[in-house]
């Protein structure tokens, strides 16, 4: 306890170097803490996003593509799959469900999910849980829309308010729907996921509203609409093609239905036996070019495909906890033969060699130990601050838990390292005292 309290002192005596040296560990540690919770986190967010999904069946594209744009609204789909496919593959042996997805719609820069009841009925998330209200209800009818919990939150909605969906993706918008208001009759909880910033509605009403705006824009371009050019009235992009061909190819006396295409669909099996069957027979599927790809193995690709970015961020924060480091070895040191009085001062009151070596480590120690301190609780305050922009802009749910035991074990290398190197000075003091003795030799 001795050579702690004259650690303290001896480094409260040389204060703006330490200062200095206690900031860059400080900010080294934070990094470091800051890159390894938000890789944790990201994986988490997306392996909670879509559970006990078995298949996720879209038009012919890369797995990746498929998997983001139709469960995390990432990119856009090239095409859509027709609705007789989907009525077909749904009606294979050993399908227990399925949920259909329509998206290219959006409101306010929040995407927009056409599908049926099968959505809240068998969708799930993180550890198989299932969508819960906050308020109200799922829709019935083609007028209502029920949103997630971060629209309501963002956008201040209520139960019973009327909202206006348009067409285009993001904040970029190219036609409202005003002839068909929407009335809210329900909020989800909160779940992590990007469920919480969709819109959900019926699929007739996707097919209601577009079918009405091809009437009505009809008047006005005339027969324009039979070439199925992708920059027609509502400029839909080449991911809105569901959109397209099912409000382009109906005939003004056609009953509104379901829509003529599908962004993509989820598939639960009764068996995993069906779920590679149906898999092959969908890849192989003639009528048109489909996809079929397992949610979990997709996930294992995207992480292999991002894991050289994840070693590159450690290895980052790796040198930069060593940089400052090796700054506190470069105080130590350059303050070392300073203090050669103040150690020929130590022997004579009574201070063995041994005793100096150990007051040299105890201050590397205590150094190391509240630079990680700080930088701990620098980590906790910049978390607190940017989890609602990551949550917001990556759909990435940072939780301000308790230090997990790889973290822990990461402050641990730390610590060793800052012990390790702060023995380089201890052993030249050891070897000062033991030349010098008593008094300085000049």
């Amino acid at each position: 306890m001795k050579l702690v309290t004259l650690a303290f002192k001896s480094i409260a005596n040389r204060k703006a170097s330490v200062l200095l040296t206690l900031f860059t560990i400080a900010i080294s540690v934070m990094l470091l803490l800051s890159i390894e919770r938000v890789r944790q986190e990201a994986k988490q967010s997306f392996s909670s996003t879509i559970s006990g999904t078995d298949l996720i069946v879209g038009a012919r594209t890369g797995d990746i593509q498929l998997l983001l744009s139709s469960v995390f609204r990432i990119g856009h789909a090239n095409n859509g799959l027709s609705w007789q496919s989907y009525e077909y593959i749904k009606a294979q042996r050993g399908v227990a469900w399925t949920i259909p997805i329509s998206l290219g719609d959006s409101h306010k820069g929040f995407s927009v999910l056409g599908s049926d009841d099968n959505y809240f009925k068998y969708y799930r998330y993180g550890k198989k849980q299932s969508l819960a209200f906050t308020n109200g209800r799922a829709y019935h009818n083609a007028q209502e829309v029920v949103i997630g919990s971060e629209v309501a939150k963002q956008l201040h909605y209520h139960i019973g308010q009327q909202i206006v969906v348009a067409h285009g993706m993001g904040n970029t918008s190219f036609h409202n729907h005003d002839d068909n208001p929407l009335t809210i009759v329900g909020i989800l909880e909160p779940t992590g996921t990007p469920v919480d910033k969709t819109l959900h509605v019926p699929l007739k009403a996707i097919e209601q509203m577009h079918s009405t705006s091809h009437r009505s824009t009809t008047h006005v371009v005339g027969r324009k609409h039979e070439n199925h050019t992708h920059h027609d009235e509502h400029e839909h992009h080449h991911d809105h093609s569901e959109h397209n061909h099912g409000a382009l190819d109906s005939e003004p006396g056609d009953l509104i239905g379901q829509p003529k295409q599908l962004t993509a669909f989820l598939m639960g099996f009764d068996s995993p036996l069906y779920t590679l069957q149906v898999r092959r027979n969908i890849n192989t599927y003639k009528p048109e070019a489909l996809s079929a790809i397992m949610p979990g193995v997709t996930l294992r690709e995207l992480w292999g495909m991002l894991d050289i970015v994840e070693k590159i961020l450690m290895l980052f924060s790796a040198v930069v906890v060593l940089i400052s480091l090796l700054g506190m070895l470069t105080t130590l040191l350059s303050s070392l033969s300073q203090r050669r009085r103040e150690l020929a001062i130590l022997r004579s009151v009574g201070a063995r060699p041994k005793h100096v070596f150990a007051l040299m480590c105890s201050e590397a120690v205590l150094i190391t130990a509240l630079g990680s301190i700080i930088g701990v609780a620098m980590f906790y305050i910049v978390m607190f601050i940017g989890k609602g922009v990551l949550q917001a802009q990556f759909g990435i749910a940072i939780s301000l838990s308790l230090l997990s035991d790889y973290e822990l074990m990461l402050l641990g290398v730390i610590m060793v390292s800052g012990t390790a190197i702060g023995a380089i000075p201890a052993i030249r003091a050891y070897f000062y005292s033991l030349n010098d003795g008593m008094s300085v030799k000049v």
